[in-house]
């Protein structure tokens, strides 16, 4: 019950920080943005090719965005010594890990159900068709990209560079959910119901998560405290 409660607390003070102050979440969706509108030059949005490959494009776009929100998780612990005082808190590190990891989830994941109409209007393409099997894929691999990046965010916390060493570590991690994520968003974009081979890409993306998660929660205390 006490572990439940202080994922809580820090689950809101994070999404309360954020929200507050909208630097990340701003950033972020903006950069999405941007990058949905270049690609719709780079490709011509009517284009039957354009349509196959438009479950790869989102989650690139959704990919680079996102390290934007993660790359704050820890950081925005750093003055004053926060951070330290929430190691030596009596709290475990699991629950400090899952509290940041829940409120990084919601965030990237709100960034991601705002840029899906933006990146329907610009391709045209009409992903409303398979809508819950669609967000079902969305939640499944958001969580997947805020569990590598909350735990690399808390690896690379100290050091300078740590806006470039989270992208390059969490990206070749984030491969097999990143394939299993377009794999199964393509055909659900062009109106395909989930079933047959796409349930492989949905398993995947099921094990990817449950094992990553358990890793993060096991090593996050080595992490933190050494």
């Amino acid at each position: 019950m006490d572990f439940a409660r202080h994922v809580g607390v820090i689950f809101g003070k994070d999404l309360h920080a954020e929200l507050r102050s909208k630097e990340a979440i701003n950033a972020s969706l903006s950069f999405a943005l941007v990058i949905l509108l270049l690609f719709s030059f780079a490709f011509d949005p009517t284009a039957d090719e354009t349509r196959d490959i438009a479950g790869g494009l989102l989650w690139i776009v959704f990919a680079f965005a996102g390290t934007l929100i993660l790359n704050r998780s820890f950081v925005r612990e750093l003055p004053n010594d926060c951070l330290d005082g929430l190691i030596a808190a009596p709290i475990s590190s699991a629950a400090l890990f899952l509290g940041k990891a829940l409120a990084n989830f919601v965030l990237v994941l709100a960034v991601e159900l705002i840029s899906l109409p933006i990146f329907g209007i610009f391709y045209n393409v009409r992903w409303t068709q398979q809508w819950w099997s669609l967000l079902l894929v969305m939640v499944l691999a958001t969580w997947a990209l805020t569990v590598i990046g909350t735990i690399f965010s808390a690896l690379t916390v100290n050091l300078r560079i740590r806006e470039l060493m989270l992208p390059i570590l969490v990206y070749p991690i984030m491969i097999p959910a990143l394939l299993g994520a377009m794999e199964v968003t393509g055909p659900l974009i062009a109106g395909k119901p989930l079933e047959g081979d796409l349930l492989m890409g949905l398993r995947l993306l099921v094990g990817f998560d449950i094992i990553f998660t358990a890793l993060s929660v096991w090593l996050v205390e080595t992490i933190l405290v050494g």
